[in-house]
């Protein structure tokens, strides 16, 4: 699901992904940086969002990784890109968006 984020913001989207309890997540293998919230201790499962910049400004695309990939070499997880926990996620960021606006 994806969000989109006003330029106008009172703060980076780093920070805002932060203070929404996000982490700065940099993949090992493309070594492209991202957001993760775990949801215990272990790595997952996790909320995952990308950053992706547009001509109208930053763009978050929001899933949720269950776990990590099944077979080896394989990069394809079990994400869920929809649904009642992804809409109250999303519901949840556009909130901190709106406080920052």
């Amino acid at each position: 699901m994806k969000i989109a984020v006003p330029q106008n913001l009172s703060v980076n989207v780093r920070t805002l992904m932060q203070r929404a309890g996000y982490h700065v997540f940099r993949d090992p293998n493309t070594l492209n940086d991202s957001f993760v919230m775990r949801l215990g201790r272990s790595f997952y499962p996790r909320y995952h969002v990308y950053l992706h910049t547009t001509e109208r400004g930053p763009l978050l695309d929001i899933h949720f990784d269950m776990k990590r990939a099944s077979y080896q070499g394989q990069r394809a997880h079990s994400g869920i890109y929809e649904g009642a926990d992804i809409e109250e996620e999303v519901a949840r960021l556009k909130r901190w968006i709106a406080y920052f606006h």
